[in-house]
């Protein structure tokens, strides 16, 4: 029987295993196998059994970027949230909080933005999406109340870029997909394409409005321009009477009260019909840098109100159109508006970066909602030395918005940590995060590295730039001694530059500090205050550094340097030649060099000259490897998988744990794990529980 299960582990690999040890209980594999490189040899033997344990718990830090809204018809407090990553969250209180709900599909990259509520019955949701990277997508249906869903066959695989439901019939639903415009008339049970099929000019459609009385009137907006249908879809004409020719169009909205009166936004400006879109003029009052609005958005109670949703801020008109006025700064990015129907007052943004944004008075004031909603991107992760339930992390595309946030209650609860006038990032990327012997914070950014310096009585804490570089070169000049002209070689200080490059890797951990750069590998003896190097080993494309005592190593994509006198001089390291991609590198506490690769683990006892390889590792593509000196092992994570490995670099035998998402970071803190997943922010394992292997 372990040989039989054995077998199974190599063709089903991990995931496939666990669900086939479900049904034969429990298992021990008692097989392993380490490659020993340059002729050596060694053999494990792991055990494995299937513990009881739960996904970890998602703890932020809270925002990102939000897509869609919807509420229950009648019971606005009862709220959907759409997301870029396949992710359906909930809200019970009307924004307040958010918990998540349901993930669609397969994969992380579903953009939702569509919702919609079936006004017969609130229980049945209709979720539609697409992909970015592909012409990808589909509609999902859940009848309970979000507990299940299940893939609308008619739809699956369209990119569904516009969904609607027919306000006068609520048996009738609308897709706009890159194919056309597709219509059900039984509440999505059957799909028939009711645009021309192979059409040049209506395809690629981006927004939908249905009459409010006749659900065969139909407006479509194409990336190109906007058409109509009065019959159900069997004739089509152009409705670009008025706007410029080729524009995009975002969004359409028919006034309930008033058919005929219809709003388009595109890329050239916002236009208004007051004849049925027969013809459209201009709007003037949003500048033509904010022309691309992806939203429009009709106060329910007084129609007079449209909210214009656009890629730098929400406008608003009083007027049914005739004036605009900006209600957000310029750096907000509106993807959805929400109006509450019971109090209009409250306003609801879906926003890139900023999550969700809360209105109480109408739009004229917006503060955060992102309680238990996060959709960031983490690409550093630290855990404070002296205390390990502060946590930092360090996110990546969300501009002002991000930076690095922190957590004093291991992820219960984050703050943005050094954003003040003056005092930030700057809207920087952060791809590294390291803590200096004094305990001193330090972030490698998109451009440069900056120190976190704590602020004075009454004044925040603030991120100060530690970029200067001043190398030490030689210089030849003539020297006249005893009446003869010589040449004479000095030792001097080069002119000081300022960094200002992308910062992968930092490792403060020894006296002497080192990063690697998108410019090279840089040390410095000041803690900061000035940096040397650059092109190490020929080379300057190192991603990854590690420090142990004297001895330093940095990775690049295909190679390894090693430094045995603090980074003065670097030579390269041969590598085994079947690595083709090398993504982390760390030091064990014995000094052991540990490798994360493509290809797996490998580690290397004395000084390089020999490689190990931890053949039986259940995965491959190991993105982050992280030694952590309590548990004393070192922990491993893929990007395409939810498990982490601890490795015990005496017996070499590992434990393991399932984190439930897929993870790109992993570290540890007081006895338990933390990890970062690809989209999902900041993962806490609540209960430490594992798999040991023995020898």
């Amino acid at each position: 029987m372990y040989l039989t299960l054995y077998n199974l582990s190599l063709s089903l690999g991990v995931n496939g295993l666990n669900s086939y040890v479900r049904i034969v209980s429990d298992f021990f594999c008692r097989r392993g196998v380490l490659s020993l490189f340059f002729s050596a040899c060694i053999f494990t033997y792991c055990g494995q059994t299937l513990p009881a344990q739960a996904a970890w718990s998602a703890v932020g830090p809270d925002g990102g970027d939000a897509r869609s809204f919807a509420a229950e018809p009648g019971a606005p407090r009862h709220l959907y949230l759409g997301t870029t990553n396949s992710w359906i969250y909930e809200s019970t209180n009307g924004g307040a909080t958010w918990h998540r709900l349901a993930k669609l599909g397969t994969s992380d990259g579903l953009i939702l933005d569509h919702i919609v509520v079936d006004s017969s019955n609130s229980a049945t949701i209709y979720v539609a999406g697409w992909k970015v990277d592909r012409p990808d997508g589909g509609l999902w249906v859940s009848h309970d109340g979000g507990r299940t869903w299940s893939v609308v066959e008619g739809l699956r695989g369209q990119s569904i870029r516009a969904f609607a439901q027919a306000p006068s019939n609520a048996r009738m639903f609308y897709a706009g997909t890159l194919e056309g415009v597709f219509r059900s008339s039984d509440a999505g049970a059957t799909w028939a394409q009711i645009s021309p099929r192979g059409s040049k000019e209506i395809h690629e459609v981006e927004s939908l409005a249905i009459d409010p009385v006749d659900p065969d009137v139909v407006f479509a907006g194409t990336w190109h321009l906007p058409w109509k249908t009065v019959d159900g879809g069997k004739n089509w004409h152009n409705i670009k009477q008025g706007m410029i020719d080729d524009s995009d169009v975002f969004s359409i909205i028919v006034d309930p009260s008033a058919p005929s009166s219809v709003f388009l936004s595109a890329c050239s400006g916002i236009y208004k019909s007051e004849n049925g879109a027969e013809l459209f003029h201009k709007i003037q009052g949003i500048p033509s840098t904010a022309r691309r609005t992806r939203m429009l958005k009709q106060d329910p109670v007084n129609h007079g109100i449209v909210y214009a949703g656009t890629t730098e801020g929400l406008y608003k008109t009083v007027d049914g159109g005739k004036t605009f006025q900006r209600m957000t700064g310029p750096d907000v990015i509106v993807n959805d508006v929400f109006v509450d129907p019971q109090d209009t007052n409250r306003v609801l943004l879906a926003t890139d970066r900023s999550g969700v944004l809360a209105s109480k008075d109408a739009g004229t004031s917006f503060a955060a909602s992102n309680s238990g909603f996060s959709q960031r991107k983490v690409e550093a992760l630290l855990v404070d030395r002296g205390n390990p339930t502060r946590l930092y992390a360090g996110v990546v595309n969300d501009k002002t918005y991000g930076g690095v946030f922190y957590s004093t209650s291991a992820g219960a609860g984050w703050e943005q940590i050094g954003e003040g006038p003056g005092g930030g990032l700057a809207g920087r990327d952060v791809f590294a995060l390291a803590q200096a012997q004094d305990g001193t914070i330090v972030a490698g950014t998109s451009h440069g590295i900056f120190a976190l310096e704590a602020g004075t009585a009454g004044t925040a804490a603030t991120w100060k730039p530690r970029n200067t570089i001043v190398n030490t070169i030689v210089k030849t000049s003539t020297e006249v001694h005893h009446g003869k002209r010589v040449s004479v070689e000095k030792q001097v200080k080069d002119k000081a530059n300022e960094l200002d490059s992308r910062v992968n890797a930092l490792d403060l951990s020894g006296d002497v500090w080192l990063a690697s750069t998108s410019i090279g590998l840089l040390t410095s003896r000041d803690q900061g205050a000035t940096w040397q190097g650059g092109p190490a080993a020929d080379s300057d494309e190192y991603l990854s550094v590690a420090v142990h005592g004297a001895v330093m190593a940095a990775a690049r994509r295909t190679g390894l340097a090693i430094s045995t006198d603090t980074g003065q001089t670097w030579m390269p390291v041969n590598v085994p030649a079947a690595i083709s991609r090398i993504y982390r590198v760390a030091f064990s506490g014995d000094g052991t060099l540990w490798l994360g690769t493509r290809e797996g683990v490998y580690f290397s006892p004395d000084q390089e000259k020999k490689w190990l390889w931890i053949e039986r590792l259940p995965f491959r593509d190991v993105n982050d490897l992280y030694y952590d000196a309590q548990m004393n092992r070192v922990l491993v994570s893929s990007r395409v998988s939810d498990y982490v490995y601890g490795i015990d670099p005496v017996s070499l035998s590992w434990k393991w744990w399932r984190a439930g998402w897929n993870i790109s970071l992993i570290r540890a803190f007081g006895g338990h794990l933390v990890a970062a997943s690809l989209y999902d922010g900041v993962l806490v394992e609540r209960q430490s529980e594992g798999l040991e292997a023995g020898r």
